[in-house]
């Protein structure tokens, strides 16, 4: 499906449904360098279990046009625009690393807009390091190789995906490379300069879900545990063994935590 969004063509998956603005909407929002394909799972099954369905192209990113936006208030907004070019009042937003800092910021800026909120690999703040910084600048394959080792846990890494045929590690590597250049830049950019999540998680009132994994160290449980106390309604899923990447590496777990909430 293609929605006109400030100016631009966005992309969203609807999980094999046709859209309906009547149903119940749930939006996803994929993190730095992604695309709508890594809720693959997730969506199509709420799809199939009485929800509405946008699992979006960030600008910039997959199938949508335009240019990558460079804050998390930006894409916040672009959110709320989104669910205007759908005829959506209101929807569920569901976001992964850069896209939960999103869902965070369109929950408290946007409240009347925004039903329930789930968080997938948060941390507040997300902040990046100057070489891997550097190496994204100037658009370095090193760059993608270290995010593919940080984003899996050991146990991934040596393969045994949940999805028969499927190579973890080679299918996110290649999902970044096929990203214009800048994008994956401008996306951790985008999570390195984000200081108010605190602040914005202390405005959200609609009820929270937040989804961990054990063994992440793009964002360890640690780095969301004053994200967690600063949301006045939430619940906490810790997947054990799980790395960052969780909707690839627990694909059905994910599924479960937001079919239960959602």
């Amino acid at each position: 499906m293609e929605l006109p969004v400030a100016g631009e063509r966005c992309y969203a998956y609807t999980g094999g449904r046709a859209f309906d603005p009547a149903l119940p909407t749930v939006v996803f929002v994929h993190g730095a360098a992604n695309d709508h394909s890594v809720w693959a799972l997730q969506s199509r099954h709420l799809a199939w279990h009485g929800r509405n369905v946008l699992a979006v192209d960030l600008p910039g990113h997959g199938r949508s046009t335009g240019a990558a936006l460079p804050t998390v208030e930006a894409l916040a907004d672009w959110v709320a625009a989104l669910l205007d070019a759908a005829g959506v009042d209101a929807a569920t937003l569901v976001g992964h690393s850069l896209g939960a800092l999103v869902a965070l910021r369109a929950a408290a800026w946007h409240p009347a807009r925004v039903t329930r909120i789930a968080l997938l690999g948060p941390a507040m703040p997300m902040t990046v390091s100057d070489s891997l910084l550097e190496l994204t600048q100037a658009d370095d394959p090193r760059a993608l190789a270290l995010i593919t080792g940080w984003s899996y846990s050991a146990a991934a890494q040596l393969g045994g995906s949940p999805v028969p045929g499927m190579w973890m590690t080679g299918t996110a590597r290649r999902l970044m490379e096929r990203m214009s250049p800048g994008v994956l830049h401008t996306d951790l950019l985008a999570c390195h300069r984000c200081a108010d999540g605190l602040v914005a998680a202390a405005r959200v009132r609609c009820p929270a879900l937040l989804i961990l994994g054990s063994r992440d160290i793009m964002a360890p449980p640690r780095n969301a545990q004053a994200l967690i106390a600063a949301l006045s309604q939430q619940q906490t899923v810790t997947l054990a063994g799980c790395g960052h990447a969780l909707m690839a590496e627990a694909p059905d777990a994910v599924r479960e935590a937001l079919a239960r909430f959602c």
